[in-house]
């Protein structure tokens, strides 16, 4: 296990690499550059990643590590609840939230920037994220159906739709246009509630009504 210099040291160049990443692109991108605002050097760069291509794959994949943890516990709670409408308009609020923050989506911008001179890169990103999440909404949305609590055929179909019910409106905007969007918060929870309000309508379970 590294020591506690080597790990600070390593989070230092991985946090200046990004930085330099998102600011001049893969191409624009120089070693030299990073190890500057990193306090380090190219050679210890080299020695701890290998290249500037695993650098870029290692900080890309690292950042989805942290929201895996937070899409895992809200979906956990959801499978166990007795009470589906309360808890999903809770994982929606969470979702929205996490998915939105500038972070997350410029680093989102730049995987999809870089798809095409890192293909295994893309796929690796969407299966540790996009498609992760969806297996496991899927498999929670099973377990309710199967629990007599929502009426689901196709999980997989129904965790696409439940993301993208709550977090396409404004993920799609700040990718588009920028940094500089920016919602209030009663935007984003009036995105996530109306999302769990579609979603309930499709896969509620006949007889069950809605709340007022």
């Amino acid at each position: 296990m590294e020591s506690s210099a080597a790990e600070q040291a390593r989070q230092r160049i991985m946090e200046a690499a990004m930085e330099v990443f998102l600011r001049d692109g893969y191409v624009g991108a120089k070693t030299d550059e990073i190890a500057a605002v990193a306090g380090s050097s190219k050679q210890t760069i080299y020695k701890r990643f290998g290249s500037k291509d695993k650098l870029f794959e290692h900080i890309v994949l690292d950042r989805l590590e942290g929201i895996d943890k937070i899409f895992r516990e809200a979906i956990g709670e959801l499978a166990a609840t007795d009470d589906v409408e309360s808890t999903l308009r809770d994982v929606a609020h969470r979702f929205v939230y996490l998915l939105t923050r500038s972070a997350q989506l410029r680093v989102r911008r730049l995987v999809i920037a870089e798809a095409g001179r890192f293909p295994h890169l893309g796929r690796a990103y969407f299966d540790a994220g996009p498609e992760r999440v969806h297996a496991m909404l899927a498999s929670c949305f099973a377990q309710l159906t199967d629990r007599g609590l929502l009426q689901v055929d196709d999980p997989d179909l129904a965790a696409n739709h439940f993301t993208w019910l709550v977090v396409s409106i404004p993920v799609n905007k700040v990718m588009f246009c920028g940094d500089d969007t920016e919602f209030s918060a009663a935007e984003l929870d009036k995105y996530a509630d109306a999302g769990v309000e579609v979603f309930l309508a499709a896969y509620r379970p006949q007889g069950r009504r809605a709340r007022r």
